[in-house]
Order: C-alpha cells, then structure tokens, then sequence
C-alpha cells in the first residue's frame, strides 16, 4: 500500500473516530479512542480512569480543566433527625466556603435551600446545597474520598463533614444525590 493511501486512511480513521468524540474535542487518535472509551464509562468509573491517566497531582491541581462547575447536593434525613441537628448541617456545610488549600479560597459559592416545588417529583428530598468552583481540579479536590485517597490532596474539612452528615441521612433509599456539571451554556 503506498504512503499516500496509509496517510489516507489514518486520517478518515482519525476523522472518524474523532466525530463520535464527545463535544468533538480529540485532537488526536489516542484522545479520540480514549474519548470514546470514556464515554462507555460510569461518572465515578470515568473519574478513576482519569485520575490513574493523569495521576493525582494534576487532578486535583487548581488549573486542572477550567471552567465553572456545580457540584448540586441533594439531602433526604433520616426519620428521626431533629430541625436543630438539620440547621447544624446548614451551617457546616455552609461553613465549608471557609475552606483553603495553599492558604488561598477555592470555592467560589456555597448557596443552600429547602425542596418547596410543588411538582411531586422531589422523592422526598429535602435540602439542596449548591457549590461553584472554577475548575474540575478544585472539584476533585473537595470531594477527595472515595476518589483521592492521599489526604494531601484532598480538603479534610469535607471529608470531616461528610462523616457527620452520614449518619443523620436515611439509608434506604439512599439519602443524598449528587450531581456535577461544567456550565455549558448559559441563556441570554
């Protein structure tokens, strides 16, 4: 096969490829197989997939992917926690805008509130919690565990809060959701 048609195919290949890549963002063919692998992923498979590739230095750096990002926390208490244990869980969480890594801030908002829709469809969940960070590496760097394990790399003021929280959640069905987002798209 002569070089003009090897060059040919590996750019259609590459073409290819690249076009199912999410948000058409490969530059090359590996990151274009590898956009595609991920793509099969879970959220948290993707995630440890990630952060084995790039190791946990740069996943949890500042400047690790750009942009703002979300981090939405959904509470549904467990039966028999009181509104007094409920307003403590307000204020730590709350509190955790206090939180530095290097002695600098890193999260941009924490905003919180109670479920008032009137829709039906909030499977009992009673509290959201709204954190903005600039930066998947800031994210990564407050959720830590499960994903970062090195406590260098993670806010131990979070890991701190997650382990009171947990037992005032219910358990079945499970009493927290979270969900992250890079903002895409903002309407005019």
């Amino acid at each position: 096969m002569s070089r003009l048609k090897i060059r040919s195919l590996f750019v259609l290949t590459f073409a290819l490829v690249a076009a199912h890549a999410p948000n058409g963002s490969a530059t090359t063919l590996r990151e274009a197989v590898s956009a595609q692998d991920d793509a099969k992923l879970s959220g948290p498979e993707r995630l440890k997939e990630e952060l084995a590739r790039v190791g946990v230095q740069k996943f949890t750096d500042r400047n690790y992917k750009p942009g703002l990002l979300r981090h939405i926390v959904l509470f549904r208490y467990a039966a028999d926690v009181t509104a007094a244990q409920k307003q403590q869980v307000k204020e730590r969480f709350l509190a955790l805008q206090k939180s530095r890594r290097n002695g600098k801030p890193y999260i941009v908002s924490i905003e919180t509130g109670g479920q008032n829709s009137g829709e039906g469809v909030d499977n009992s969940l009673e509290q959201a919690f709204v954190v903005t960070f600039q930066s998947q590496g800031d994210r990564n760097f407050y959720v830590g565990q499960p994903l970062v394990s090195n406590p260098r790399y993670y806010d131990a003021n979070h890991q701190t809060f997650k382990n009171f929280v947990g037992p005032l959640l219910h358990k079945e069905p499970l009493g927290v959701l979270v969900f992250d987002f890079t903002i895409e798209a903002i309407a005019e």
